[in-house]
């Protein structure tokens, strides 16, 4: 069954399916613009995704092939898989945020076995126990790194610049840069009066960096090229923070449902990770790698009971707090050790 939320204003959204995850969908939202339909996010890279997003262009009385440009919050496969579909059965423009696009460009370039070769190295500095790394090796010559989602994304052709109206005619809708969830994520914020006269200034299309039950991963900015030391949470709490003072009256997310009052949930969030790092200084009472830390936060379900490349995931969550704590002087590395272990100071 199409899923289609009619949201007022020319704005409606589209629950298109992501295959075997527990986010269930992404929304991908369609504005209405003088020059046809803008979409905001295409969903997943699948034929059932795909026939689900052309269906729910249809029950709107509008084709894909009637879409004029694409804007994406962040380059994950869930919001950005989609996009070159749509831009070769339309001539869309794609549009996104130089710091994604990078990354787009680099996963396009390098060899499907770089990322892997650098991922292991990470979590084996981590301190990764050998039965971890163990498929991670075994992938490397299986030939199965060329079915991962984004080795072959589209490449945008439009640049979004921080704080500048995009140019969707007749609309006003301004770019806000969130780093954090990626290095390059954008909220949207449809500077126009509510359709159902809510207080406050306008609705935000939050992508994945505001959503209304589920508190978006924070992991770790990964350029195998680089050297440099970002500071994701960091960047991610400051960029809650900026989000906070728009003031919008209604956020409009890539997951779950829209809502309303962001400050809440704003603050909210700034108060979960203010928890979860004060929880972690005490965990750090004796030194402990980033994979041992992991193995010890909670999350919503037993650490024996989260799958192999979830446990991944949760490790480069682990790290993003490490790098937050050591920023602020909470804790630093041990000397020496090897893998590296963090205590509190």
């Amino acid at each position: 069954m199409t899923q289609v939320t009619d949201h007022g204003g020319g704005v409606h959204s589209i629950r298109v399916p992501i295959p075997d995850n527990p986010l269930g969908h992404t929304l991908v939202h369609l504005v209405d613009t003088d020059r046809g339909p803008v979409l905001i996010d295409t969903g997943w890279d699948d034929p059932a995704s795909w026939d689900t997003l052309v269906a729910g262009l249809t029950a709107l009385s509008t084709s894909v092939t009637d879409v004029h440009g694409i804007v994406i919050t962040h380059h994950h496969p869930d919001h950005h898989g989609l996009s070159g579909q749509v831009r070769e059965a339309s001539g869309a423009w794609i549009a996104m945020h130089e710091a994604d696009t990078a990354i787009v460009r680099r996963t396009r370039e390098s060899e499907p076995a770089t990322w892997l070769d650098y991922l292991t190295r990470k979590l084996a500095a981590a301190g990764a126990p050998d039965d971890h790394l163990a498929p991670l090796l075994a992938a490397r010559t299986s030939g199965r790194l060329r079915t991962l989602p984004g080795l072959s994304a589209a490449l945008p052709d439009r640049e979004i610049v921080p704080g500048e109206l995009l140019g969707l005619a007749g609309r006003r809708l301004r770019a806000i840069w969130t780093p954090g969830h990626t290095p390059g994520h954008v909220c949207l914020h449809l500077e126009e009066r509510h359709p159902g006269n809510l207080p406050g200034h306008g609705r935000l299309f939050s992508g994945d960096h505001l959503l209304p039950g589920i508190s978006p991963h924070i992991g770790l900015y990964e350029d195998p090229d680089e050297a440099e030391v970002t500071d994701p949470l960091g960047d991610y709490l400051a960029s809650l923070e900026r989000i906070g003072r728009l003031g919008v009256a209604e956020v409009l997310p890539a997951h779950q449902h829209a809502f309303a009052d962001a400050g809440g949930r704003v603050r909210e969030l700034l108060d979960h990770h203010e928890e979860r790092l004060t929880g972690l200084l005490a965990l750090l009472s004796t030194p402990l790698t980033p994979w041992q830390l992991a193995e010890r936060m909670e999350w919503n379900r037993p650490w024996r009971q989260i799958p192999h490349g979830s446990r991944s995931i949760a490790v480069s969550e682990a790290e993003s707090h490490l790098r937050r704590l050591v920023k602020l002087g909470r804790a630093e590395a041990v000397g020496g050790s090897d893998p590296v272990t963090y205590i509190a100071v």
